[in-house]
């Protein structure tokens, strides 16, 4: 069974994050119309919202087996809710190695549950590798209790996590 932690990031993580967020936008330049700069580099220029808005944003390290293959940015509020107070997953990222052998699965439910409470999860349309992995993983997570709205080019899953065993 792959193991999968998420441990918060600190200020000091801030550089590690900057290079997994390379990667990640590299990946999202199939789905969004985003360029590196002259410098090579794609940049988040958010990255620092993370720690100067420490009630309202947090980044999360996805350590498997010790090693991080991932991050995951929660934010509370989102853009596609009036809710103040709903979660929302800003940024979700694991290396390509770690695909397809569940640490995907397992961060995201770390995630709900570690953050109990109204959950939203954006996806958009032309992000097509990501559709299929959140459907299924909302799905089996929420057990189906889940809304699906389409908002612009946007799919919207609402649903709800709790501190109850799993």
């Amino acid at each position: 069974m792959v193991s999968v932690r998420l441990e918060p990031a600190q200020p000091h993580d801030a550089p590690l994050l900057a290079n997994l967020l390379e990667l990640y936008l590299h990946d999202l330049s199939e789905a969004f119309p985003i360029e590196p700069g002259a410098d090579g580099r794609f940049g988040y220029e958010r990255l620092p919202l993370y720690w100067t808005e420490p009630d309202r944003r947090f980044p999360l390290l996805i350590r498997s087996h010790e090693r991080v293959v991932g991050f995951v940015f929660v934010t509370r509020g989102s853009p596609m809710s009036d809710d103040p107070d709903v979660w929302d997953i800003a940024e979700f990222f694991v290396l390509r190695r770690h695909r397809r052998d569940g640490v995907g699965r397992r961060a995201a439910f770390a995630v709900w549950d570690q953050f109990p409470g109204r959950w939203i999860v954006r996806v958009f349309d032309a992000n097509r590798g990501a559709i299929p992995f959140w459907s299924r993983v909302i799905a089996e997570y929420a057990k189906g209790a889940f809304t699906l709205t389409e908002r612009d080019r946007w799919r919207v899953f609402s649903f709800l996590s709790s501190t109850s065993p799993r």
